[in-house]
């Protein structure tokens, strides 16, 4: 059987929770990149946060083992100068409340960059910088209450941290949000711009995007109109998997990248239930139950993936006790 990589010419990946987990790759993810690329088949990295350039990512992921290349790297803020070059004409004055890479990118896009919201900026546009001083967000917010149009690069709520959780751009979007009850355009995963700006930026074909969170990636995929696989590396699990909405189910899942080297998981459905590799999945009056050796984890990942498939059609519920069988997955 081919391996699930075949049928793509572009494999985009999502960084955190998929290629690396912090400091320390993901096992068997340098492997897995390598072997794709091997394949004839350009891998390309994709990022929410809008404070590193793809310099700075590369060199990261190339420390890692990864070999990438800053062209490989396509970043939110990127995303947001292509969105900004659509929406504005050449020469817009724009103010910006993030990092320098945020400003360098703006100008790239043709803007002209102002400081105040005095200057009468046509657009503001926001961007995640760790340093950001409050009195950018005011410049920002009294922009927008004058009627500059409102960009962000992404949505995220939270950065995770060396000590925990700390608040990311969506935190500091909601500031400038209640002050101007106003929403920004946000370029950044679940959004379109910046899966669009990949797919174009790599020429892709036929994509497919490989991700950990359902509400980021997964939906950011869909949003596109593209494949997507679903790893259990990072953030979420097989709970996340059975809840997602229509519009962030995955095509395919696996444990990690290395799914991609493997055929794809394909899940049948009879009228007592589903089956999908060395696992069934049973339904009697709407309950779900589980027929596998559940303490191997290639058949937890096909009785996952057979439990989703009857949750998504309406044809099984799951509870507490059926989730918590999947001790070797998130």
């Amino acid at each position: 059987m081919s391996a699930l990589v075949d049928d793509y010419d572009v494999v985009l990946s999502d960084l955190d929770g998929v290629l690396y987990l912090g400091p320390v790759a993901v096992e068997g993810a340098v492997d897995a990149v390598r072997a794709v690329i091997g394949r004839g088949v350009r891998m390309g990295y994709i990022t929410n946060n809008a404070a590193r350039s793809p310099e700075v990512v590369a060199e990261h992921l190339t420390e890692l083992g990864f070999g990438a290349r800053p062209e490989d790297v396509i970043s939110s803020p990127q995303a947001a100068s292509d969105l900004l070059r659509r929406e504005l004409p050449s020469g817009s004055k724009v103010l910006v409340a993030g990092t320098p890479y945020l400003v360098d990118e703006v100008r790239r896009a043709g803007m002209t960059v102002v400081e105040t919201a005095d200057d009468e900026p046509d657009a503001v546009i926001q961007g995640y910088d760790p340093d950001l001083a409050w009195p950018r967000l005011d410049e920002a917010a009294i922009a927008v209450q004058r009627g500059a149009r409102w960009f962000a690069t992404n949505p995220d709520l939270t950065r995770p941290g060396a000590r925990g959780l700390v608040p990311g751009l969506g935190a500091m979007l909601y500031a400038v949000a209640v002050t101007t009850d106003q929403r920004p355009t946000i370029a950044g995963k679940p959004y379109p711009p910046l899966l669009e700006s990949a797919i174009a930026r790599t020429g892709a074909r036929r994509p497919l995007f490989v991700g950990d969170r359902i509400d980021t990636d997964i939906m950011g995929a869909y949003a596109v109109g593209i494949d997507s696989l679903f790893v259990f590396t990072g953030a979420h699990g097989v709970r996340d998997l059975c809840e997602a909405p229509a519009q962030g189910r995955p095509t395919a899942i696996g444990w990690s990248l290395a799914a991609l080297l493997q055929p794809r998981r394909v899940a049948t459905q009879d009228a007592g239930g589903a089956a999908c590799g060395a696992a069934r999945v049973r339904v009697e009056g709407g309950q779900a139950s589980i027929e596998a050796d559940m303490t191997d984890r290639e058949t937890q990942l096909d009785a996952a993936w057979a439990l989703a498939t009857l949750v998504w059609s309406g044809r099984a519920a799951a509870d507490a006790d059926t989730f918590a069988r999947f001790d070797l997955l998130p």
